[in-house]
């Protein structure tokens, strides 16, 4: 007589199947052209940094806050000021260093005598922010002007109040000069601090390889690189990380999908044993969001590689586990070792510098 087996020992082995069948499966790559890549690329409104100052106020400029060089200039001048925080030791660039990225690769922003964010959230890159169409993680301010307000005040960033920006400033008569030539008023009022640095801040545009590819230049990336970018454009990541700023331009729930074997603890996937974290990640600072909904500001993708830790409170150190997680949780369509080094390839392409616009 056959012995039947348990089960328990049944629904181990179905649940088993279910975890191993994507990997079982046989993952195809698409493969495009360079013309059919770019245009694949340009259907989804990724499109080049502009070169010129005229087409970076087409891509940036503000109706609201007109550009101009002497704004910019100011802007410039504010976005190192130490006076604009409380003990006049930190400045916009101490979490956004335009050197590293744009942000100041740490797991949670610090500011005024050591505070970190309450919430344990991380300093999105200043570069390219003034195209996305919502500000921090939450996307609760609607542009870089007035964003540049919301850390100056936070007390555990610059810990200043409107007010005291305003009389530590209206106290240096060479400033008041230059905001009465920029504003036509010399009474310096933290509404025109905070347009004055988010006009610097629309300058902060970056291109590379990606850009040049973008417009025609077949060996300006990898073969590599084209693979990665055609998972990108073909497996659904260009949904959300589109624009000229590769994201920022909706907000977006994460994570999507979850999975028995999140649940199953150290037997199966012990770096996702924690299940305490609505997140495939430890849920550090406990942020869920917009409204505690999950919902988050997509982030910008360009200089990507060079803005570790991922994630808004950066849980995650390696951009090859930070794809990982987008294509198993937001795609449903976990990526291979291979297509994860791929993609990686390509996102490299998408690291620049300021592009050094001629100023008018």
């Amino acid at each position: 007589m056959k012995k039947l087996l348990h089960p328990l020992t049944i629904t181990f082995l179905v649940l088993m199947f279910i975890i191993s069948l994507p990997f079982m499966l046989h993952k195809h790559t698409v493969r495009l052209t360079d013309a059919q890549l770019r245009k694949a690329a340009a259907n989804h409104n990724l499109v080049p940094v502009p070169k010129t100052y005229e087409g970076m106020l087409k891509a940036s400029d503000n109706p609201k806050n007109p550009l101009g060089k002497a704004k910019i200039a100011l802007g410039k001048q504010l976005f190192f000021d130490t006076r604009l925080s409380r003990d006049n030791t930190i400045n916009c660039a101490s979490c956004h260093i335009l050197n590293e990225g744009g942000d100041d690769n740490l797991p949670t922003a610090i500011g005024y005598h050591g505070r970190a964010n309450p919430h344990h959230l991380n300093s999105p890159t200043v570069f390219n922010a003034a195209l996305a169409k919502a500000q921090f993680w939450n996307g609760r301010a609607k542009d870089v002007e007035e964003q540049a307000g919301g850390p100056v005040q936070a007390p555990f960033e610059m810990n200043m109040t409107p007010r005291e920006v305003e009389a530590r400033l209206n106290a240096d008569a060479a400033m008041r000069q230059q905001f009465e030539t920029v504003f036509g008023d010399s009474n310096i009022t933290f509404e025109n601090v905070r347009k004055a640095i988010g006009a610097y801040e629309r300058t902060l545009l970056t291109r590379g390889a990606y850009d040049r590819f973008l417009e025609g230049d077949d060996q300006a990336i990898s073969p590599a690189a084209k693979r990665g970018m055609t998972l990108f454009v073909t497996q659904g990541c260009s949904g959300c990380h589109t624009g000229m700023s590769v994201g920022g331009q909706s907000i977006q729930k994460f994570p999507l999908r979850h999975y028995e074997g999140d649940y199953l603890g150290l037997l199966f996937e012990p770096r996702l044993s924690i299940r305490t974290s609505p997140f495939p990640f430890a849920n550090k600072g406990g942020f869920l969001g917009r409204n505690d909904n999950l919902r988050f500001r997509v982030p910008i993708l360009r200089n990507i590689t060079r803005t570790a830790p991922y994630f808004h409170n950066g849980a995650v150190d390696k951009i090859e586990e930070a794809v990982r997680i987008m294509s198993k949780y937001q795609l449903g369509n976990e990526f291979t070792p291979e297509q994860i080094d791929d993609v990686v390839a390509f996102l490299k392409t998408l690291e620049g510098d300021p592009v050094p616009y001629k100023i008018k």
